[in-house]
């Protein structure tokens, strides 16, 4: 750091409130200031360059560029705390962390092993929350990451883009540094995606453990045509990461693993000592008063079991491990999630559409119903594991090869399969199938092709070229397309004919469906009439527009601005139900939105959750599971029970039958009492091939007629008799 003066420099004195101590560094488009807030709170201010602030293009590049680091801010970036666009200089204000750039430790020393793992992880994990947020960084490159002591932070969003951006690259202008730039990046810079951030990460972690970078040249245009048509330098990474390493740097951006993938393969490197060993989940606790703080304890199983408490689990009867990798599982009813994986473009679409089914007259228990496992596909090699729905009685899935398969929920026996149109070995998240219109709605990984099939025998009806990043929403009888600039195309499910398109919403747009505010029903809603909802966070991240849809027509029924910035967890008991997030990914509380008087009502939790994941559940609970391994149960008084699982990361929580469903990364099925929040039972692991054998995708178990539906990393897909947890 400089210590220069800022008023000795001839730089202003002051940023809005801020004081200017001192300059930590320039670039083009500005100079940051070392700086303080009334409180003492040290921040990094980054002022624009006097030239620039006159130019009309300038501020709308740093207008966008202070968007998007609002919309990531979380534990992998420098959270915004304030910022004047409009300024006659502008001027963003972030924490300033007190740490050297991934530049700056490269040149004292190499980073080797573990260390060189952990980095690669910490840096997954920031690209993840950065895609989450429908951002791409597009700039990711040594100088850009902060080694700080609690892990790696990724700075300075000023050629960012959304998905949907609409500044435009000039032609002839080189948008990027070189070395740490994607093929796109000079060939198709419109067409810059998630992918590229993956190529710079891979081409950091080489310049990390060698100096240097992959396609290393005195010149640039050298540089260029290497990344083009070269095959990288990687010489001197560890054997292990250079597998990694290499995926990271293929030249087509379908061939490079997610965010998500590189977490779970990282993570073993990482950490090459740890074991999966057998550990307890703790009791719950509740809160004795609503404003008493909740803590956390844990008791050991045969404690419980000696003091007799209701509930708890017979010797040889629940099996519960230590804290493991990631798990997973999602909502109840027919919230639809899954979004852009990255992205702030997180459409909740229901290919893991999900969770809990009810079918009458049909709960065979444990005696007629024996359990079963069933092989969808290959073994797969990339850990990730099926994903599966319920529609109509009869359960379909897609896997790796696998576009659709209808599964027998008997016996696990498939009735019909169609291959994924895809590239084969796509490591592209799969996506369960979906119902609309009596037809089943596949999008084969990585293909961008929707197919509408027959559920009888699996002959298509119809296909659909998809634009890129957009989301399938089934409405009724209808399919919504939802594209990433905030438009939406509706069909007819029956024949795929296109019915209209409007511009609904603007970017990072929510969608799910549920029951609309006339339905007799909440709880079970009728398909014909289905309610589309819609939330589009704010810029600043401090209020959520949040509409209701109607999808025969795409015309805004109501809209209303609720606090804070919220996403959908679902709809029950005539309330949509949304949780709101912070700038640093913190829960505090869920709201409630009235359906037919559109009052909103805040519940708060007791304590944050971070990156929680909620759903709804019929009855009317909310249920939250942060990457703490905290499972919450939140009524309409607020917490009902708070439970210590082990695991360390969980999709949403599935509820079905009085019991709340979790399915892990390492395979393991998960039930936890819905009333009292104790554990109910768990199944035995069903791991993949290879050291790494945790899934990087989450799919959601499915709960329907009695049974419960997961799936694993071996790529099985396997059914236990959901009235007895305990005996799984």
């Amino acid at each position: 750091m400089q210590s220069l003066r800022a008023e000795q420099a001839g730089f202003p004195e002051y940023a809005g409130q801020y004081r200017l101590e001192s300059v930590l560094g320039s670039g083009g488009m500005g100079v940051v200031h070392l700086a303080a807030s009334a409180s003492g709170l040290k921040l990094a201010v980054k002022v624009v360059h006097a030239e620039h602030a006159v130019d009309p293009e300038f501020r709308a590049r740093f207008r966008q560029e202070i968007a998007a680091a609002r919309r990531v801010s979380g534990a992998f970036t420098a959270p915004v705390v304030d910022a004047d666009p409009d300024a006659e200089r502008p001027w963003m204000a972030t924490l300033f962390i007190d740490a050297p750039t991934l530049a700056e430790r490269v040149r004292e020393r190499l980073l080797a092993g573990p260390e060189l793992a952990r980095l690669g992880a910490g840096l997954a994990e920031a690209l993840r929350d950065i895609h989450r947020a429908g951002v791409v960084h597009r700039d990711l490159k040594p100088s850009n990451v902060l080694m700080a002591a609690d892990g790696a932070k990724v700075i300075d969003f000023g050629i960012s883009r959304p998905y949907d951006s609409d500044l435009r690259t000039e032609t002839g202008k080189l948008i990027g540094t070189p070395p740490f730039m994607a093929p796109e990046q000079f060939q198709r810079p419109r067409e810059v995606g998630p992918a590229a951030d993956v190529f710079a990460m891979g081409a950091v972690l080489v310049h990390a453990a060698t100096g240097r970078g992959p396609f290393d040249s005195d010149s640039p245009y050298i540089v260029a045509y290497q990344v083009v048509h070269s095959e990288p330098d990687l010489t001197g990474l560890p054997a292990e990461l250079a597998v990694i390493v290499g995926r990271c740097l293929a030249k087509d951006p379908a061939e490079r693993p997610s965010a998500d993938e590189l977490i779970v393969a990282l993570r073993a490197a990482a950490y090459p000592t740890s074991e999966d060993t057998r550990a307890f989940i703790p009791q719950p606790r509740r809160p004795a008063v609503a404003e008493e703080e909740v803590t956390h304890r844990r008791i050991p199983a045969a404690a419980a079991e000696a003091a007799g408490e209701p509930g708890a689990p017979s010797p040889g009867g629940l099996r519960l491990r230590r804290r493991t990798a990631v798990a997973l599982a999602v909502t109840a009813g027919l919230l639809l999630t899954g979004g852009a994986v990255g992205g702030y473009l997180q459409f909740r679409t229901a290919g893991e559409p999900a969770g809990t089914v009810t079918t009458a007259g049909e709960r065979p228990g444990p005696k007629t119903f024996p359990p079963w496992t069933a092989q969808l596909g290959p073994q797969q090699a990339a850990n990730q594991a099926p994903a599966c729905s319920w529609s109509d009685g009869a359960l379909y899935c897609s896997g790796l090869g696998v576009a659709a398969a209808r599964v027998d929920p008997a016996d696990g026996s498939k009735r019909w399969t169609v291959a994924a149109a895809g590239k084969p070995g796509s490591t592209a998240q799969h996506t369960a199938p979906q119902y609309a219109g009596g037809l089943v709605l596949a999008v084969a990984d990585g293909s961008g092709l929707l197919q509408a099939l027959d559920p009888a025998t699996g002959g298509q009806r119809w296909r659909k070229e998809l634009p890129g990043g957009a989301k399938v929403v089934p409405a009724g009888a209808q399919v919504l397309i939802a594209a990433v600039d905030g438009s939406v195309t509706a069909l007819d499910a029956a024949t795929g004919a296109a019915r209209w398109t409007k511009r609904v919403a603007g970017v990072g747009s929510l969608w799910w469906t549920g029951p609309d505010q006339d339905s007799p029903d909440q709880d079970s809603p009728d398909p014909a009439r289905t309610g589309v909802y819609v939330a589009t966070p704010g810029p600043d991240g401090t209020s959520t527009r949040v509409s209701a849809v109607d999808p025969a027509d795409g015309r805004v029924l109501w809209q209303l601005t609720a606090p804070g910035s919220a996403g959908p967890a679902g709809v029950a008991g005539g309330g949509l139900y949304l949780p709101v997030t912070d700038v640093r990914s913190s829960t505090r509380s869920v709201l409630r939105i009235d359906l037919r008087t559109r009052a909103v009502r805040e519940i708060p939790l007791t304590a944050p959750l971070v990156q929680a994941q909620a759903a709804v559940g019929t009855d009317r609970a909310v249920y939250l599971f942060g990457t703490s391994g905290t499972l919450v149960a939140l009524g309409g008084q607020g917490e009902k029970w708070r439970l210590e699982t082990g695991l360390s990361v969980a999709s949403r929580p599935v509820f079905a039958d009085g019991r709340v469903h979790l399915s892990a990364a390492d395979g393991r099925l998960l039930a936890v009492d819905a009333a009292t929040g104790r554990p109910a039972g768990q199944t035995d692991p069903r791991m993949g091939t290879g050291r790494n054998t945790y899934a990087g995708t989450r799919p959601a178990p499915v709960v329907a007629g009695g049974r419960v539906f997961a799936t694993a990393p071996d790529g099985s897909v396997f059914a236990v008799p959901g009235a007895d947890p305990a005996g799984w």
